[in-house]
């Protein structure tokens, strides 16, 4: 095999289900994926194996391997591909296994991956490179990810340098549930989120993914309309209320939230604010669901006492008038 980036060397191990590999498998390696592919008439498969190294991906034929790479704390220390097979995208098909499988094509995640430099005649190195992102940064390849600034990632921004951990916060449109994850990270276990939705498909999306994530215990989607959010926060307990409003991401367009009930959601919200707590809307408009919930919010906010609230709306100047709407109150402390 000969090396793209790597000038040492990287072992491959025999195929994890031969009897050679046996000793190897269960003494120094962890198994930690397993992907399949057809590619022709061939049967491709990719398997992680994690080592001290790092976490090295081994692309096989049937059972012949002839790739490999290392990843290494970010870094793409190595990658090989047996000399027969170059040139026919294999390298490329695992160099985007290895990037899959580690979050660098999710739109909504922050990644960087880094490579040695190749040797300058190494044409087809740097080929590779450049087709999946790596650009030179010194004396090293780099691929870099920050996601695009939305309503709700500003939104998270903001309640994440504001709500401390241990309180009571409420996802009071809980959706797919991805707020009510945030919410929990912020809560942290001594805290306690509630979610709200009142769609089924919702409260039982949310339930499942604080479950994959370790959160059930300090999370819990309930099948609720906003507007009595009371009756799971009391007045003066939570410290923090989200609102992402509009509908279900994925589910029927025709089923959103309305300004009349939105506006009484927020109201309860607020209520159930502590002083010192902090609520966000990220607030809707466009051609399926009009401008008439972001505007009643956006009215009822706008008259909120100074003396009792402190209301921040942040427009993105140069988006389209129907972009997302974040929005924060700041519930003034008592004698403030």
């Amino acid at each position: 095999m000969k090396y793209v980036f790597c000038p040492r060397e990287i072992n491959v191990k025999p195929p994890i289900d031969s009897p050679a590999a046996a000793p190897y498998n269960t003494v120094q390696t962890d198994t930690r994926r397993f992907i399949k592919m057809q590619k022709g008439r061939h049967r491709m498969r990719v398997e992680c194996q994690a080592e001290a190294a790092g976490l090295r991906y081994v692309l096989y034929k049937e059972a012949e391997p002839i790739g490999q790479a290392l990843l290494a704390d970010g870094c793409l220390a190595g990658l090989e591909v047996t000399a027969c097979w170059r040139g026919r995208g294999y390298g490329s098909y695992l160099v985007k296994e290895l990037l899959r499988q580690n979050g660098g094509f999710d739109p909504a995640a922050e990644t960087r991956f880094t490579a040695p430099l190749p040797a300058p005649e190494n044409t087809a190195a740097w080929a590779l490179a450049r087709r999946f992102g790596f650009v030179r940064q010194g004396d090293a390849l780099c691929r870099l990810h920050v996601p695009d600034l939305t309503a709700v990632r500003l939104a998270q921004q903001l309640l994440a340098g504001t709500v401390k951990p241990g309180g009571l916060c409420v996802d009071a449109t809980c959706g797919n549930g991805h707020d009510t994850l945030f919410l929990c990270r912020l809560a942290g276990p001594e805290g306690h989120v509630i979610g709200l939705d009142i769609q089924p498909m919702a409260v039982q999306a949310t339930n499942t993914l604080l479950a994959q994530n370790g959160m059930d215990r300090i999370g819990q989607a309930i099948l609720a309309d906003h507007r009595d959010l009371l009756r799971f926060a009391p007045a003066g307990s939570a410290d923090c209320v989200m609102f992402n409003f509009g509908w279900l991401p994925g589910a029927a367009h025709t089923v959103h939230s309305q300004a009349e009930a939105s506006v009484a959601a927020v109201r309860a919200a607020l209520e159930a604010l502590k002083p010192g707590g902090v609520l966000s809307a990220v607030l809707y408009s466009g051609k399926v669901i009009g401008r008439s919930e972001k505007q009643a919010v956006l009215d009822y906010l706008q008259g909120l006492p100074l003396t009792r609230y402190t209301v921040l709306v942040c427009r993105f100047a140069n988006w389209a008038e129907t972009a997302p709407l974040p929005c924060l109150v700041f519930k003034r402390p008592a004698g403030q």
